[in-house]
């Protein structure tokens, strides 16, 4: 599609008319069919933002996501004879989002269709491509914004928990992989972040659109790679945010080619204002400054409060640590520390408030959640997937380093004596960084 918009006009005066600009060249019927298409298609995706991320309107588009809760699942149903039960939730890739994106497609290449018929005397769309534009610009630094400051806080990947510590490499998921290798390295998240939201910021500016487009391209790339060859369920959103940093980029392609490839002069691009009032030009660029400033603080504060609700600054659980079953009783047996007792538990570890897990002598683990009876050494453990489950667990913790477990687990009466691990043997948060290394590392 040719690219014929407000960077093609010449710089204008306040006192202009409409007469003395340059008229747009006609589009050819392709691209303007492609054009009805792809705004259909993008403005379906991305509203109802802005409103999703201001203050005190958020919640009016809770009219607008139920519609498509029911929307969805209906022709889930009716047309591809799929039950969806699941709405979206922390994955991207469910069945849902799979039908709502062909729902977008379709809902689009119709509107294309009618609109093509309605203004087929139209011969170009240059505002209009102008302001898509900017929604898109928009759209993608609130995104790269927000994943930025969720990585500069380090709240989207914590440091690796206890759990994850005594968790066999082989049994860990790509995806929970990718999660401690992240979540290890406070600096990389750093980098990574920092990238994310300069690349965000940029692409709030006209002058540094294209700045901004190619940074988001080189960091979504390597995005998008991460989720599809670790299995990370947001490769639907990962790769609609690239294809719109590809889309920013588009206008520029003969530029970059004749300054990148082929070595030939690029003339600056005219900037002209939005609008030829001065007042709502200044207007805008003011309304622009202020979500920008909103969308920075509200990144980096949202990443401040997940790190310190579920991250490495939460509180901790009670019984904090990774604790050794030293000796263990069921029905008043004592069962042996061998691999062949599959009832009888290794470890106890206990890390996030209201979340624990029991490695059995076998090395599977068994995650739940708990809480302590108030006034109390009672935990009462359940589970997620099966909320009829149920065990009373209590303790007493005879010194700092020893405690003491009885009660019912999987309908048996257990007892246990425990000792707690010293973690700092652990290498993956032991080990640091060093300048100097006369030897390679690599256990």
């Amino acid at each position: 599609m040719r690219a014929v918009g407000l960077y093609e006009y010449l710089p204008m005066d306040q006192e202009s008319s409409s007469s003395d600009l340059p008229q747009p060249a006609a589009w050819r019927p392709v691209n303007r069919v492609l054009f009805r298409f792809i705004f259909a298609y993008l403005v379906l995706y991305i509203f109802p933002f802005p409103l999703n991320v201001l203050p005190y309107v958020d919640e009016w588009v809770a009219p607008y996501d139920n519609l498509w809760n029911w929307a969805v699942p209906w022709v889930g149903k009716h047309l591809f004879h799929v039950e969806i039960t699941v709405l979206p939730n922390g994955s991207g890739d469910t069945t849902y989002n799979y039908v709502q994106i062909l729902l977008f497609a379709a809902i689009a290449a119709a509107a294309a269709l009618v609109w093509s018929v309605l203004d087929r005397r139209r011969t170009q769309y240059t505002r209009l491509y102008d302001w898509l534009r900017i929604y898109v610009r928009f759209s993608l630094a609130s995104a790269m914004i927000s994943y930025g400051g969720a990585k500069i806080i380090k709240s989207q990947f914590p440091n690796p928990t206890l759990d994850r510590l005594i968790q066999p490499v082989g049994d860990q998921s790509p995806m929970g992989l990718l999660w401690t290798f992240m979540g290890s390295s406070q600096s990389y998240n750093v980098f990574t972040g920092l990238s994310e939201f300069l690349g965000g910021l940029f692409l709030v500016t006209r002058r540094t659109t294209l700045l901004g487009a190619l940074l988001s391209i080189a960091v979504l790339s390597n995005i998008v790679m991460l989720n599809f060859g670790y299995d990370v369920p947001v490769k639907l959103y990962s790769l609609h945010l690239l294809a719109m940093a590809i889309f920013l980029c588009l206008p520029e392609l003969r530029r970059l080619a004749n300054f990148l490839v082929l070595n030939r002069p690029v003339e600056p691009l005219p900037l002209p204002p939005l609008f030829k009032r001065t007042w709502l030009h200044r207007g805008a660029l003011v309304l622009r400054t202020l979500l920008v400033v909103w969308l920075g603080c509200l990144a980096l504060n949202q990443g401040w409060v997940g790190r310190t609700t579920y991250g490495d600054l939460a509180p901790r659980a009670t019984l904090y640590g990774i604790w050794n079953v030293e000796t263990f009783e069921a029905d008043g047996q004592v069962l042996p520390p061998l691999i062949t007792e599959p009832f009888r538990w290794r470890r106890m570890i206990f890390d996030r408030p209201m979340r624990m897990a029991i490695q059995a002598m076998s090395d599977t683990r068994r995650r739940f959640l708990f809480k302590r009876a108030p006034k109390s050494n009672v935990l009462i453990l359940t589970k997620v997937e099966d909320p009829k489950w149920k065990s009373t667990l209590t303790y007493t913790q005879t010194a700092p380093e020893l405690v003491a477990m009885e009660g019912t687990f999987d309908g048996r009466k257990i007892r246990a004596t425990l000792r707690r691990a010293d973690t700092s043997d652990f290498l993956l948060i032991s080990r640091g960084f060093h300048w100097i290394n006369e030897y390679p590392l690599n256990h």
